[in-house]
């Protein structure tokens, strides 16, 4: 049995083990999943240290070295280093998932899909392209929502090139988890996703080359936007869309004003809803003419109606994709400056991954936190342009 000597003080109290803790003889004392009691020999255990199976220190290893990294970049002394534990807390670090989507190559292949599908739709091959693409979009949702989430919001937040693309999959997103947020029937996410990847069909082309402009919109450039996207209805019908609900939800999107949800029809309750999820992914994506909103501006934004009262679907988005959602950035109460990888249980503790130390200097690799703590707490949101570094996505798909 290949066992190896955990450091004293690297267990705590309460601590959900992920992996199980043994004697010198390899005698299991508590299995993989339990929690340390508060006992005296537990605090006598954590005192001396335990030894655990080496195929289980893994996470172990890789939370020192990320500590060490952190420690480094912050100026920290070589005693301190020497000394360094890791702050390993299993209950707060990411689950792991297979990533298969994460490929970069395949999902710039799906955009360019999306991109040129949106922009020039033919009544031969649509539909059949469409719910291809959507099914690949859907498949990787299911595998993992948050990371695609996460890889739809910083796309969108940091370059307005494809931009109809990018904002028609992450309206589809963010209104599925919405629906599933509401317990919405299945038939309705169908169409409602359907719809949130169509809806902007008709001002594709117009809305990409518009958003590359240095100028602000016109007042007759705006008319033009809004008169090409109650017509999206009636191409969808040419391309031979025969889903009324799809239908309706787009021909209700820009009549579905504030107050309660109930007493609507479905197709205007969801047309409510899309027209919330466009407003909040509107403001997380840039324009050549303006920067990108901060994730909690663009909630605001999506959580109050027009008269600036809290709106019920905009509640529903809140609760579905949190304040911070993945792949928006924040700044923790510790300076510490991070990308937002996964919902947390509540809308203002997500899980984080440090990407500037508390000097202000760029990690080498991305350390996750748990903003449960009071030391990383989330302090504030940040606007894309705010943080001075690029992002490394394969590094931090890692993560999770």
């Amino acid at each position: 049995m290949d066992l190896i000597p955990l450091p004293p003080h690297s267990l705590h109290i309460g601590q959900v083990l992920g992996f199980s803790i043994r004697d010198a003889r390899g005698k299991l004392l508590f299995a993989s999943g339990q929690v340390l009691p508060n006992t005296p020999q537990v605090h006598a255990l954590i005192q001396r240290g335990a030894f655990v199976l080496a195929h289980e220190t893994k996470e172990y290893q890789k939370a020192l070295a990320h500590k060490v990294d952190t420690m480094m970049h912050q100026g920290a002394t070589l005693g301190s280093i020497a000394d360094a534990k890791a702050d390993y807390r299993p209950e707060s670090l990411l689950k792991k998932h297979s990533i298969r989507f994460a490929d970069q190559a395949a999902w710039t292949d799906l955009l360019l899909h999306v991109h040129t599908l949106l922009r020039e739709p033919r009544a031969e091959d649509f539909l059949p392209r469409f719910e291809q693409y959507l099914q690949e979009v859907m498949t990787r949702v299911q595998q993992n929502a948050d990371a695609m989430l996460m890889m739809l919001v910083y796309d969108a937040s940091h370059d307005y090139q494809q931009y109809s693309a990018k904002h028609g999959l992450l309206c589809l997103l963010v209104a599925e988890l919405c629906a599933r947020q509401l317990g919405w029937s299945e038939e309705w996410r169908v169409s409602l996703i359907r719809a949130a990847l169509s809806m902007n069909i008709a001002i594709s082309e117009l809305q990409d080359r518009l958003c590359a402009r240095d100028e602000e919109l016109s007042d007759s450039q705006r008319a033009e936007i809004r008169q090409r996207i109650d017509h999206a209805p009636q191409l969808l019908r040419e391309l031979g869309v025969k889903d009324e609900l799809w239908l309706q939800i787009l021909m209700l999107r820009q009549e579905a004003g504030p107050g309660p949800m109930a007493g609507r029809g479905p197709a205007e309750q969801m047309a409510r809803l899309l027209r919330r999820v466009n407003i909040f992914a509107a403001r997380l994506s840039p324009r050549r003419s303006r920067k990108a909103m901060s994730a909690t501006a663009a909630a605001r934004a999506a959580y109050l109606d027009e008269l600036g009262q809290p709106d019920e679907a905009g509640a529903a988005l809140i609760k579905a994709v949190g304040l911070y959602p993945p792949g928006s950035l924040v700044r923790l109460a510790n300076s510490e400056h991070c990308v937002v990888l996964k919902r947390g249980h509540s809308a203002n503790e997500p899980l984080v991954a440090a990407l500037i130390g508390k000097s202000g200097n760029p990690l080498s690799e991305p350390v996750p936190r748990d903003t449960r703590l009071a030391a990383q707490a989330v302090a504030a949101s940040l606007a894309p342009h705010e943080l001075r570094v690029l992002v490394n996505m394969e590094k931090v798909l890692r993560l999770y």
